[in-house]
């Protein structure tokens, strides 16, 4: 019994009894049960309510996240139309038709017109001096003055053995008429008349020797005055009264330097060596010096010279230009920028060169509408000069382009222009100081309204 019920309940519990000996016959029929199913526990009860819950709540959620993404959208829109409706502040200018001068622009440095180191021609020791440094002389004003008393001997001296050899010369030229008188009678030999005639010929060289060493001593009476060979300016005193100088001196006493009229030597690049050349044949070329900045104009002139060969290592040509300096406003060594008149452009539409806007597609321009509206418009530039470009297509006279502000424009954009802001002529115009509270214009970088709050931004 013991067994038998051993054996139902191992049946029972799904397990097969395998005897320690060996298999019984029946045990080799017989085939182990599946286990019976346990009953569920109550943890197994609440899974599927749990889950449902979860798969209802995130549903609920991503339908919140995709309402709010859709009320940003709008707000979004809704910003962005406000901000399109908003006035940007802006400047503008008019652009005009008119005769543009066409310049061709160089570096150069300024020259004096004629430079002469002053030196004494004569040594000996120098007893005076009669200019101030940085004096204005003339041509022929007296410098400076070498002890002249040597050379006033040496003057006496030819003039005293003048005057012997043209005694001797007269006694002499007396006996050869006398000799030549009594020759045509036979009475002297006719050799001693041609010893007499030799003798005179020969002081009348030694005469005019004499003449010759007293031009010599007066010549060098008048190196002893030093004096200024042009007008100009005297530099830095070399020597002063009292030393002994020398023709051989290196230094001299002075230079000076002739500054009116003054040169400006400058270079530009071979390239334009054909339209200079061309339009100097035609008539002299006006030429403006201006500072270092470029703003100031110094002095013009006109085009004297262009260098008979190019720098090749720089791959330009010098150019030299004549101008007049009464009033000093030029000085030698003086850095300035030069510009060249070449052409006249007749008929030209300009603007603004800071109107001109440059994009993936090319150049254009915002102009102003009729109805306050800003529009992009691509133009073609043709050149620049200074602070105006010139347009060959894109623009008519008289439209009205934005100079300032653009980097908050877009087309379509409502442009506010502030009162007084747009001239005529291409220029910037001038800037109107704008109330407390009124539009300013805008900053690069986005900008900013000085003066006001900034309108608010639309919340989503």
């Amino acid at each position: 019994m013991s067994t038998k019920s051993s054996k139902e309940s191992a049946r029972r519990d799904g397990v097969a009894l395998v005897p320690s000996e060996g298999p019984p016959p029946e045990a080799a029929e017989q085939r182990a049960l599946p286990p019976e199913p346990t009953p569920p526990s109550r943890a197994h009860r609440w899974r599927w309510p749990i889950g449902l819950a979860v798969v209802a709540l995130l549903a609920a959620g991503a339908v919140y996240r995709w309402r709010a993404r859709q009320h940003e959208s709008a707000a979004s829109a809704a910003a962005a139309k406000s901000a399109a409706d908003r006035p940007v502040s802006v400047v503008v200018a008019t652009a005009t038709t008119r005769d543009v001068p066409r310049y061709l622009e160089g570096l150069g440095s300024v020259a004096a017109f004629q430079t002469v180191n002053v030196r004494t021609q004569v040594d000996g020791r120098l007893i005076r001096v009669d200019f101030r440094e940085g004096q204005a002389v003339h041509r022929g004003d007296l410098l400076a003055e070498v002890d002249p008393r040597p050379f006033t001997i040496q003057l006496h001296q030819g003039e005293a053995a003048l005057a012997r050899d043209e005694a001797q010369l007269r006694g002499a030229e007396k006996n050869l008429e006398r000799y030549a008188a009594v020759s045509a009678e036979r009475l002297i030999p006719e050799q001693q008349t041609d010893d007499q005639r030799a003798l005179v010929e020969q002081l009348r060289g030694t005469t005019q020797n004499d003449r010759a060493q007293i031009e010599s001593a007066k010549l060098m009476l008048t190196f002893a005055r030093i004096t200024s060979p042009i007008d100009g300016i005297t530099g830095v005193r070399e020597v002063d009264a009292g030393n002994i100088i020398h023709a051989a001196d290196a230094n001299g006493i002075v230079v000076v330097t002739q500054i009116d009229p003054i040169a400006v030597i400058f270079t530009l690049p071979q390239d334009d060596l054909p339209q200079v050349a061309a339009a100097q044949a035609r008539a002299p070329l006006a030429v403006e010096a201006l500072g270092r900045d470029g703003a100031q104009t110094l002095a013009k002139g006109t085009l004297g010279l262009i260098d008979n060969q190019i720098n090749q290592a720089t791959a330009t040509m010098r150019l030299k230009a004549i101008f007049p300096n009464a009033d000093h406003a030029l000085w030698p060594n003086q850095f300035v920028r030069t510009r060249v008149l070449v052409d006249v452009r007749k008929g030209a539409l300009v603007v603004p060169a800071v109107a001109v806007q440059r994009g993936p597609e090319g150049t254009f321009v915002y102009m102003m509408t009729e109805d306050g509206r800003a529009e992009q418009r691509a133009v073609t530039l043709a050149s620049t000069e200074g602070d105006q470009a010139i347009l060959s297509k894109g623009l008519a006279a008289g439209a009205k382009v934005v100079i300032e502000g653009q980097s908050q424009l877009r087309a379509g954009a409502r442009v506010l222009v502030r009162d007084g802001a747009a001239p005529s002529g291409g220029g910037a115009g001038k800037r109107a100081s704008a109330a407390p509270g009124a539009a300013r214009p805008a900053q690069p970088g986005g900008g900013s309204f000085r003066g006001g709050a900034p309108p608010a931004e639309p919340r989503p």
